[in-house]
């Protein structure tokens, strides 16, 4: 049960959670739609927003305020850290002061690549993103040395033996061609260091630029190199349910 100081009506938590008006969430409510703990919820129930799990139609509702997920555009040139050592360009220059909570990367992109990373302070869901065990797929755009066979494509789909082990590509498209160079995007839920660019050495097409364009459901868009954005509930639910988190 929820402690009596911390605890609030459940369509107010709703609400507030960006699911709809009080009067809807009550609607959701009445129509047996919403659970809380794994339990049916029932109009009258009250939650702690911070530590309650709720589910609309199976979907997980965040309502811990203090719980955040953004997602960066990483630069090329900057290493995935937020405490650098070495004093190099990283990722808390983007960041700045802008969170009171310490946060976490999910997963890395070197220091040569760019694009999408994801960043959290929930602990529980960044591991599940990062665990092989869970497969949640992360797509790249790659410029690569061309001109590309058809049979690169087959060749990455059936799998590639590597030094530590054989690895495939779950999806492989030819974007673009000019020349000596070719664009493709590569989906895959390897999360081995360097995986892009060890395959396409073993291939013969090395990669010579690399954006990390998606991670599950989770789109880069137009968000500008060194930009952040605070990921959508709807956005927060689909990782969720990526990762098998669902009521």
């Amino acid at each position: 049960m929820p402690q009596a100081d911390t605890a609030e009506r459940l369509q107010k938590v709703l609400a507030s959670a960006g699911v709809g008006s009080r009067r809807a969430c009550e609607d959701l409510i009445f129509r047996r739609r919403v659970t809380v703990n794994g339990r049916i919820a029932k109009l009258g129930d009250k939650v702690d927003p911070a530590t309650a799990e709720i589910y609309v139609d199976g979907q997980r509702v965040i309502t811990n305020t203090k719980l955040v997920y953004v997602a960066l555009n990483k630069p090329r040139g900057v290493v995935s850290s937020l405490d650098d050592e070495k004093g190099r360009s990283e990722l808390a220059d983007f960041l700045q002061d802008n969170f009171e909570q310490r946060l976490f990367h999910v997963g890395r992109l070197d220091a040569d690549s760019e694009g999408l990373l994801l960043l959290t302070n929930d602990g529980t869901l960044a591991h599940k993103l990062m665990h092989p065990s869970f497969g949640v797929s992360k797509t790249y755009l790659a410029e690569v040395v061309g001109p590309l066979p058809r049979s690169v494509g087959r060749a990455l789909q059936s799998g590639v033996e590597l030094e530590d082990g054989p690895a495939k590509v779950d999806a492989f498209r030819l974007v673009d061609a000019i020349g000596k160079t070719a664009q493709v995007e590569i989906t895959l839920h390897e999360g081995r260091k360097h995986i892009v660019r060890r395959m396409m050495d073993a291939v013969g097409h090395p990669v010579t630029r690399l954006i990390r364009t998606a991670v599950g459901p989770i789109r880069l868009g137009d968000l500008r190199p060194g930009g952040f954005r605070h990921l959508s509930n709807a956005e927060v639910a689909a990782l969720f349910k990526a990762v098998g988190d669902e009521a």
